[in-house]
């Protein structure tokens, strides 16, 4: 397709500066009725302060994370009667309230076409009683995640590597082909893919692409989905933007899911834009990493596109999907559970995974990441592993993408170090990875990074892992990585300019915000 132009003109004068310009003039009306309330009414103080009492004790005595009541205090101190009035709004539900019912009600729908191998449980509790019960966890949340066997998990240590592998299967594609992606962007990587599935559609495959709505702000535009409609593609954004102040616009949609067919499966941290197959240099050389899971485990990624696909259509049919029978590869092994953490909800499913393997862990966490921006519990965890004799190794980027995020990642190091965790920075560039490997024979790889947007605000996906035979492969990416990376020290930490220091230390304290 002709390529959108680009530039502040385009942003200006379009759809997207309109929305931009509304948002902005609602803020400005509601800072100017604050300001207009404190001059017409004589007890405005005296209100001020009763309110923001009450709401400080619904704060204490609420679920909200410790860190982010620390954060909400501060708001609240500095600022009484708006950082209260933001407290009440952010939890009301005002704007996401049909978005959680509407996600309840799909995955009530759907969560009962995927059943438990019981076999498959058995044998995994006779072989580790300890990754047992993690199953038995992810199967008891709501969504119902099942365990697998008979499914052959193909690592990626790098997008390239990915990036080959899908354009092989998307040619084989018969039947459908369902793409949710955080985000898609013009170039080499989406028009190679593009032509393909324009080329399915007219061999009669039935081809989905769904991707974040903030993609109309960065890099499509916001007729993208009629684009690929004229191609005979269906295309939608999830949760675009309105002109309209919502909390809504917090929880976006951070998978990366691709499914052909029911019988082949990819997620990971690569989206379909060139930086992640290095065509396009931004943040030095480009570290990501993926898999491919080809047998039943598939069935939950296409569950879950699903799910995200239907919250706007009023039809609904998961049975033509989700009853495709998958073929087993020929040379399987290990336990495989697809899994997935929805914002909405008070269960933390993402993090308690994370959680598990570092409690469980005998030998060693190794954890790649883009980000590291801890609440409490997760900072806790990695240093106890490390402080009773788990070797806990974490790489960031040596080059990050943001400053902010990167000085604010920075603020946890010292207390890391001197619990016995390494941290080193890849050299090269950027890690993107988001991946957990521990004692050879466990591994998550998916979507979720260490930071409050992923364990907290974003719809997420990943891969837990149990003595596949991947596992090995990926545990030799952490060492290749790690011997291309820097290795952080207390004494290092000392030469951070200070700027860096100052930055960190002030955004920790707005840091479950960010």
């Amino acid at each position: 397709m002709t390529k959108q132009k680009n530039g502040l003109g385009r942003i200006l004068f379009s759809r997207l500066g309109l929305v931009v310009l509304l948002l902005l003039l609602q803020l400005v009306w509601i800072f100017s009725l604050f300001k207009w309330f404190s001059q017409e009414f004589p007890h405005y103080t005296v209100a001020v302060v009763v309110f923001d009492f009450i709401m400080m004790l619904y704060l204490v005595n609420s679920k909200i994370d410790p860190s982010a009541k620390t954060t909400w205090l501060l708001l609240i101190a500095i600022a009484p009667l708006f950082g209260s009035v933001l407290l009440l709004y952010t939890q009301s539900d005002i704007g996401h309230r049909a978005l959680r019912k509407r996600i309840r009600q799909l995955v009530a729908e759907s969560k009962h076409s995927l059943t438990e191998d019981n076999l498959a449980l058995k044998k995994l509790k006779l072989e580790d009683a300890d990754t047992y019960g993690l199953a038995k966890y992810l199967q008891r949340t709501n969504d119902n995640f099942p365990v697998y066997q008979d499914t052959k998990v193909t690592y990626f240590p790098i997008g390239e590597a990915k990036f080959k592998e899908m354009l092989h299967q998307l040619r084989q594609a018969k039947r459908f082909i369902f793409l949710e992606y955080f985000i898609i962007a013009e170039g080499k990587m989406w028009g190679e893919i593009l032509a393909i599935l324009a080329q399915k559609v007219k061999e009669g495959v039935e081809v989905r692409v769904m991707y974040d709505g903030m993609c109309e702000f960065t890099t499509l535009s916001v007729d993208y989905p009629q684009r690929l409609a004229k191609l005979g593609i269906k295309a939608k954004m999830f949760s675009p933007i309105h002109p309209f102040v919502s909390t809504y616009y917090n929880y976006r949609d951070h998978r990366k899911i691709l499914v052909i067919d029911g019988q082949v499966a990819f997620t990971g941290g690569v989206n379909l834009a060139d930086e992640y197959i290095n065509e396009l240099e931004r943040f030095g050389h480009w570290k990501d990493t993926a898999i491919m899971l080809e047998g039943k485990a598939v069935k939950t990624f296409t569950q879950l596109f699903l799910q995200m696909w239907n919250i706007t259509e009023k039809e609904v049919d998961f049975s033509k999907y989700l009853e495709v029978e998958s073929k087993v590869p020929a040379k399987t092994s290990g336990y495989v559970i697809p899994y997935a953490d929805f914002p909405l909800e008070e269960e933390k499913v993402a993090e308690n995974v994370y959680m598990d393997i570092l409690n469980r862990a005998h030998n060693y966490v190794h954890i790649m990441t883009p980000y590291l921006i801890l609440d409490g519990k997760m900072e806790r965890a990695l240093t106890f592993a490390a402080e009773r004799g788990v070797d806990v190794e974490l790489i960031l980027p040596g080059i990050p993408d943001k400053p902010i995020p990167y000085a604010l990642a920075k603020t946890h190091f010292k207390q890391l170090l001197q619990a016995g965790v390494k941290i080193y920075l890849y050299t090269p560039g950027f890690v993107h990875a988001k991946v957990f490997v521990a004692d050879d024979k466990k591994a998550v790889v998916g979507t979720i990074n260490l930071d409050y947007r992923s364990l907290y605000h974003h719809f997420e996906c990943a891969a837990f892992m149990y003595k596949t035979d991947c596992i090995p492969a990926i545990a030799a990416d952490f060492e290749e990585t790690k011997a291309k990376s820097t290795p952080v020290t207390l004494a290092s930490l000392q030469q951070e300019p200070v700027t860096t220091k100052v930055v960190g230390a002030l955004t920790k304290t707005i840091a479950p915000l960010l």
